[in-house]
This record gives structure tokens, sequence and C-alpha cells, in this order.
């Protein structure tokens, strides 16, 4: 009773560690199937959604697949069932040979997780093989003196099936010599021998025909047969004998095609034809006798075909030798082939992402990489590798798989593709390696704002543009791409003058081109300060800003503007009086003017268009001064008329004329006299027009006469009443006797070396008037007038004068023109050529001639200062067209192109006296002025 229960307890413990070593099974993590081979494609192997925990349909959704290594596809995931079906069919005997088990292993990647199962198949073996032999017929030679039970080796037969479907038995058919006797090899398989069961006969039978059959134990039963010849020939007692009985070599697999591996060596006693020994390879595999040669005369083996240390690692062969008469000996050949590093590691991308985003985290997986060396020991141990210089690293997995992951933020904007070089090495010598290339696309955020190429901007524009033209372009670069690289511009809002700045100019969104909406000018806008923005599209937009200055340039588009000689407001022409007894380079008139423009386009200059008697007078380049070029001569024509030409320097230059009148004449009454001729004739008959001129000139006479008769008797009263009023006459201390005599209600102011006159030449009446002095910014000096007008005063009375006129008083600054009375600036006046201004004459000799006059009207009580708003109490005497608005005081803001001179006394400077306020500086005497 002990007895048995101690069995019973020791099958339960049987039973235990059953249960555990299955429990321990399913545990390691490995799937197992079987199936047949020769199966149809699509042959059911079993449920892997099932064991794999899944329902079919997730297969897809989870990316599950098979990965496997270094061979065909043999299976197949069925979607739709979740199960593993054959990819084709399957030959046991081309995946394992002769292996007692065929295990076909692969893996299962779900790659949502990235996790691998493995898998093992093991493919059945089926009798679909016929065991054959590697000859359809054999031929021995047997000397009739062979003893009975000698044994003669057959040829065995090959089944490329495994258990009970490989070959099982030999027969032979019936022969009374010889019977088979089969032997057990140690590692199972069978060796058929033919003995001799009595003796031969050569002249009885020289030749027995045997047949060997070979049979497998499957169902049904196939079967190869084997032609067996003996003849029978004399007696040959010595049989061949190898020198070694085993021999053994070990080669390279990179050994050259053809290279004698080995020489095997059988020696005969006897003579002649048995004692010559032929060698050939007995019971071979027929891959192996593919792959190496015998020669049958030499016993010289070598390899037709390279060998290949990953199929076969030892070549076993059996070398028979045989003499001429048949008598044969057998030797043993073991080849082993050494491996060498003949394989570079193969690297298997299982699964890869090929583009990530730019702010993708440290440590995500990128791909999973697999490596396998076929090599063995070192020359098969593989390392993969990335360049160094990249943000990724590789962690290694079991099973000789990597993970690519990322190392670092990546930046589109620094690299925007990468090309990662996975390298696997192994440590054979020498090392082969393997590249596999990854291509890895980083996709772009929005973070980087829009940039302009300039840090400011600056452009000129020419004024009078035209509306909607094209002034300027702006560019800015956004690092990112696609739409966060799409860049739009703005300008910011701002004031201009009072007005918006989207009235003067535009902006192109998408070009950044501005555009001028309005025509500019430089006289009112000389530049603007803009500020353009641009902002991208991306999400959330970015945007940047640049400032842009625009500065407006002149062009030549103001014509110079002729200030003086103004023309006169009541139709008539001015005229200017040269006397007949000026020397060349006698300053008759000047031409002033001015230009709105800046710079180049308001530099002025002066040239003579057309004059009536040409070389006869000369205008100032720079100055406009019109000045004699010779001596004027009597046969010279009363009336000179001049045209001169005003021009800009800009381009195209602008121009403006003017034209003078000069009269010839050396004194008033001589202009007088001359009036007539100046006249338009009525009558266009020539032939009464010297009685005119005889008529004309006794009439001038006549007047010239009584003004000198009427300017004697002023002079006198004059110097009568300054007697008689010495408060009046103190409070014009240096004021000279007034040199003006009226001439027919004419007052004619009278000088030694210059007259301006007024004549109205269109006028039928000869209506003489003097709108403004020339060439004196002093008073004249008693001297000089008594030089000049003998018959005005005795140079006794001027004497006696002398005293009393020491002094001039300075004028009442009510006399002083306000700015809104002047005509103009004068700043565009050029100097002259010499680079420093003349002495303005035009505007002293009127202020001097006004207060001259009024002097003189004071002290004989006939009038007052009182003519009239603007007029200085000049209307009566001078005309209603002689106001303030003919005194221009061009001596302010003068800009002088090309030189810093500024407006002098060049009088004061010449007598070596600074001017006094109110006083004048002195006049220079005739002789001065004709040097």
């Amino acid at each position: 009773m002990a007895i048995w229960e101690k069995l019973c307890g020791c099958s339960r413990l049987v039973l235990l560690c059953l249960f555990l070593g299955l429990l321990l099974e399913v545990r390691a993590g490995k799937i197992r199937y079987s199936v047949r081979e020769e199966t149809d494609k699509g042959f059911f192997v079993g449920n892997i959604a099932k064991d794999l925990g899944l329902q079919p349909q997730e297969l897809p959704e989870r990316g599950v697949r098979i990965v496997s290594r270094g061979r065909t596809q043999l299976f197949a995931l069925n979607a739709r069932s979740g199960s593993l079906v054959t990819a084709g069919r399957i030959d046991r005997e081309e995946l394992c040979a002769q292996s007692a088990r065929c295990l076909v292993s692969f893996n299962i990647l779900v790659e949502d997780k990235m996790k691998l199962f493995p898998v093992e198949v093991e493919i059945i073996d089926i009798n679909d093989n016929t065991p054959q032999f590697q000859l359809e017929e054999v031929e021995f030679k047997m000397n009739e003196i062979t003893t009975p039970g000698t044994r003669i080796p057959l040829p065995f037969g090959q089944d490329l099936d495994v258990g009970v479907n490989s070959l099982q038995n030999y027969q032979l058919s019936s022969n009374p010599h010889f019977i088979l006797d089969v032997q057990q090899g140690a590692d199972g398989s069978q060796h058929p021998e033919m003995v001799l069961q009595s003796p031969l006969d050569r002249e009885e039978e020289p030749v027995h025909h045997l047949l060997l059959t070979a049979s497998d134990g499957g169902h049904p039963v196939r079967s190869g047969t084997l032609h067996i010849h003996v003849q029978v020939v004399d007696a040959n007692d010595n049989p061949p004998v190898f020198t070694q009985a085993e021999y053994h070599i070990s080669v390279p697999e990179n050994v050259l095609l053809g290279t004698q591996l080995l020489m095997v060596k059988a020696t005969d006693p006897d003579e002649g034809a048995n004692g010559e020994v032929t060698y050939a390879f007995h019971n071979i595999d027929h891959k192996v006798a593919q792959i190496f040669q015998l020669n049958s005369y030499t016993g010289e083996i070598s390899n037709k075909e390279h060998l290949d240390f990953e199929e076969h690692k030892i070549y076993t062969m059996e070398i028979q030798a045989q003499d001429g008469a048949g008598l044969m000996a057998r030797a043993k050949v073991l080849v082993k082939v050494l491996d060498i590093n003949d394989n570079a590691p193969e690297v298997t991308i299982t699964s890869v992402t090929t583009a990530v985003p730019e702010n993708f985290p440290p440590g995500a997986i990128i791909a999973l990489i697999s490596v396998h060396d076929l090599d063995s020991e070192d020359n098969g141990n593989a390392a993969c590798s990335i360049p160094g210089n990249l943000p990724f690293k590789l962690e290694k997995l079991d099973d000789n798989y990597y993970h690519l992951v990322t190392e670092r933020t990546l930046d589109r904007e620094l690299t925007s593709r990468y090309n990662i070089t996975v390298t696997a090495t192994d440590q054979g010598i020498p090392t082969l390696s393997t590249e596999m290339h990854i291509s890895l696309q980083v996709t772009d955020i929005n973070d980087n704002s829009p940039v302009f190429s300039q840090d400011s901007y600056s452009t000129f524009i020419l004024e009078n543009n035209p509306r909607g033209a094209s002034i300027f372009s702006v560019t800015a670069y956004d690092a990112d791409s696609n739409e966060n690289a799409q860049v739009t511009y703005a300008l910011a809002e701002d004031t201009i003058q009072g007005a918006p700045l989207s009235s003067y100019v535009s902006i192109n969104s998408d070009t950044g081109i501005l555009y001028a909406l309005q025509s500019f000018d430089y006289e009112k806008l000389q530049d603007l300060q803009l500020r353009v923005i641009v902002c991208d599209s991306g999400d959330p937009p970015l945007s940047s800003n640049v400032s842009l200055s625009l500065f407006v340039l002149d062009q030549n588009d103001n014509a110079p503007e002729i200030l003086y000689p103004a023309l006169p407001t009541d139709g008539s022409t001015g005229v200017e009086l040269a006397p007949r007894s000026a020397e060349p380079g006698y300053l008759v008139t000047k031409v002033v003017a001015v230009d709105r423009d800046s710079g180049q386009n308001a530099w002025l200059s002066y040239r003579l268009l057309k004059a009536s008697e040409p070389g006869l007078f000369a205008v100032g380049l720079h100055t406009g001064e019109v000045r004699t070029a010779r001596a004027l001569l009597d046969r010279d024509a009363l009336k000179q008329s001049l045209v001169v030409a005003v021009q800009d320097h800009g381009q195209p230059p602008l121009s403006a004329t003017v034209t003078l009148t000069v009269a010839v004449a050396d004194s008033i009454p001589d202009v007088l006299a001359d009036l007539d001729s100046m006249k338009a004739p009525a009558d266009p008959d020539a032939s009464g027009l010297t009685l005119y001129l005889v008529v004309a000139v006794a009439a001038v006479s006549c007047v010239f006469l009584a003004f000198v008769i009427v300017l004697l008797a002023l002079r006198l009263r004059r110097w009568h009443a300054s007697r008689l009023l010495p408060a009046v006459g103190g409070g014009l201390v240096g004021v000279g006797a007034s040199p003006f005599v009226g001439v027919d209600g004419v007052r004619a102011f009278l000088q030694t070396y210059s007259h301006e006159v007024s004549l109205t030449a269109d006028s039928r009446e000869s209506h003489v008037i003097f709108p403004q002095p020339n060439y004196a910014d002093t008073l004249i000096s008693q001297e000089s007038c008594a030089k000049s007008e003998p018959l005005l005063t005795s140079q006794a009375l001027l004497e006696d004068k002398t005293e009393t006129f020491s002094q001039q008083a300075p004028p009442n600054t009510d006399w002083r023109f306000s700015q809104a009375q002047r005509p103009g600036t004068s700043g565009s006046q050029n100097g002259d050529e010499t680079g420093t201004w003349p002495n303005n004459q035009f505007d002293t000799e009127m202020l001097q001639a006004m207060i001259l006059a009024s002097a003189s009207e004071a002290a004989d009580g006939s009038s007052t200062l009182g003519g009239g708003a603007g007029t200085m109490g000049l209307s009566a005497r001078y005309g209603p067209q002689f106001t303030l608005q003919h005194v221009p005081d061009y001596r302010q803001n003068v800009y002088i192109p090309g030189s810093n001179a500024t407006l002098t006394n060049a009088a004061g400077k010449r007598d070596g006296k600074a001017p006094a306020g109110g006083n004048g500086n002195k006049k220079k005497s005739g002789k001065k002025e004709k040097k």
C-alpha cells in the first residue's frame, strides 16, 4: 500500500513538472504552428489574431505585419479572418534539406506599439520524393578467383523526405552468386553491400546482371532502381592501397575557382593493367559533386564552384581507388571551410516616420531598425551607428534591433531635411559595413517674424512725377515656409501737412512696391517719413516694420522771374538814360531776377539777346548789369532797344526776357528835345519828317532856355529861404540845395555821370516820368555838382553854403519800408564775375532823391510829407505810378551760387569809411567814375 502511494506521488510530481514546462513555454512569448509542405497558397496555418489577443479588424488598424529576415516571405496575414496563411507552396526539402525538424521563424510586428512577437512554424514532411540513386547503372569487375564472402559496397539511394517517408529498405534481384546485405551506420543510415555467395566462373558466365531496388515507407510506397553489371575477369590478387585512411584539409571560403585543394594517393603492387589505379567519388552527395572535381588519374581534388561557409561548414567525401583488374580501395576526405568576413551586415528599416514638425520633442521615435550579419563569431558581430553631428541617436534593443530617436529639438530654418545615414559595421578583418539612408522632412511652424533686407530705406523722387508711378520697392524675407512665409505689406497711418499719408503714397500689399498717388512739388514738400509694416500669414501672424525716407528732388520747373525793370502798370515803357559822355563800362541799369527753384536750377545768367545797335552795350553774365561797351558817338541813335535774356542752369534750362529802352542824351533838355523823335509817326509819308524835326529842335531849345532860367530862380529862392528859416534848416543839416528843376510839371534829378529817365515812347503827349534813379548810393557832393552843372549856381555861392550843409541829418524812421512793401526776395541775384556783389545803387539813389525832394518841399513850405499812403508825398510830382512798389529792396536774403560773399557797401569800402546810419556815403567824383 505504501509503495502504491509512493508511485501516485511520483506521478503527480511528473504531471506538475509537465504543466510548469508548458506554462513557461507559453510565457516565453513564442507562438508555434505547424503546416504540411506542398499546401496551396492561402492555406490556414493558425489564428494569429486570437493568439495576439486582438480582433481581426484590429490587425490593419494597429499595423500588424510579418517581419522576416533574409528569406522569401513564406506566410501572410489574412486581414479579414485574422489568420496566418501560406503565401505560396512550401517545399520542406528546399528549406531544411535532411533536417529532422524543419522550423521557420519570423516575427509579428504590432506597429503602433513597435512590439515584436516571435512565431515558429514547423513544416511537416509528406512523401513527395522518390528514392533515387546517383547513377542509373554501375559496373563491377570481379576476379574469378574471388573468394566467397567478398563484399562489394553498392551505391546507396537518396530520399529527400524524412522519417517514414525516407528510404527504408533495399532489395536485390535473385542471383545464385550474390546476395544483399544491408549494414546500419552509426548515424542510422543504411549501406547496401553485395556479398559473393559462391565462386565465379568466367567461362560459365562472364557477366552477371543484377537490379537493386530502394523503397521508402510512405503511402503510397515510392522506389528507385539501380542496374548492376558484374564482369568476371582474370585473377588479380593485389588491391590498391591509399596512403591515408582519412584525409583532412581546411580551406578559406574565398578560395579561387579551380584551386587544387588536396591530392589523394593509392598504390597497387600489381603490374600492367592490374597496377593502374583510377580514382572516383563514392557515395557522394550530388550537391557536393557539383562543387568539387576529382581527377581520376592523379587524384587531385579541386573546386569548380565557390565555397560558402554560411551554406556548408564541412564537406565529407569518399574516394574509391580501383586498379585495372577491378580491385578497389576507399579513403575518406574531410574538407573544412573556414569563415572569412565576406558578408556585410544587413540593415533593414522595419518602420520609419518620414516627416516630423520642428517642435518634435526629444526622445521621440523616428524609426525601428534591425541589423543582421550572416558571418560567424566576430565577423558576424555588427554594431549600428549614425553621424555624431545630427540631432538623433540610436537606442539598442534586443535581437539586434535599434530605435532611432531625436536627441534635441529640431529647427527647420537651420535644416529643413535630414539625410540620416545608418551605418552597420562588423568586427571582422577587414571590417565590412553597410549604409542605409533615411530621409526625414522637418515641417514648419510659424516661429520667425518677417525681416526686411535693410534696417532702413531711403529713396529719391523727382518732383512733378506722374500720379500712380512706382517710386520704390521694399522686400522682406520670412525664414519660415509655405503660408508662414507669405508676407503682406502695409503703411502705418500718419498725417502729413494736415492730410492723411494714404493720400500721398500707397503700397502693393503683395509686392511691396510703393506708388505715388499725387504729383509732388518740391517747393511745397521736400521729404516724407514713412513706416512700412510687413506681416506673415502664419497662425498666429508675426510682423515687423521699417522706416522709409522719401526725398523729393527739385526739377527745373520754374522760369526766372524778372523783378527789375518791372513793367509799368499804366502801359508805358520804362526808359533808361545814358549820357553821350559815358565812357566804356558805364553802368546804365541792372536787370534783377529770381528763380523759385533751388540749387543749380536757381543759378541765373544774363546775356544780351538782341540790340538795335550791336556792340554798343554789354550785359554782365552773373550780375545782370547793363554797361556801355564803347564810348557813345554822335551818330548813335537816341533810342536804343535791348532785349536781355535771363536763363537758369537747369536741365532743360528755362529763361525769361525783358526789353529795355535806353535813351542816349547828355541832359534832360536833350531828352525833351528828342521826345518827338521817339513817337511813332502819325503820317506814314516820310516827306515831312525833316520839317517836324526842325520844329521839334526849336521847341526843345526854347524849353531848355526856360528850364535854365527857372532853375536859377529856384536855386536863388531856396538859398534865400534857407537863410530866413534857420529852424527848418537846422532839421535838415547836411542836405544841400535840391538839384531838382521843374520842367512842365516834371521834376528831374540831375547828376554828373548818371541819369535814369523813363519816357513814354508810345504816348503822343511826350510824358516824361522818372520812376527810379540809378548809379548812386550817396548824396552828390557840392563839388561834383558844381563841376557838372555850371548853370545851376556859382562856385562862390556853393562855398558860402558849405558850412551850413556840412552834415546831413538822418532820415526819419517813418520813411523806412516794411517787408510787405518790398517787391520780393533778391536771393537769386548772382554776384559779379569776381565773386563779390557790386554796390546796389538803385535803392540808395531812389531814397536820396525822395529825401532831397521832400526836404526842398519842406523848405519851400509848398508841400507836406503826407501825399498819400505808401507814396511818401511824391505822387504829386512823380505821377501816380511812382509808389513804394517801385522802390524794391534787393539787399535782403541774397543767395550767391558758388560763393559765400554777402552784400557790402562797396563805396564805403573804397573810401575806407563805415556807412553811417542815414547820412549816406560821399559820392565819388566824375573823374573817379571815368577812371
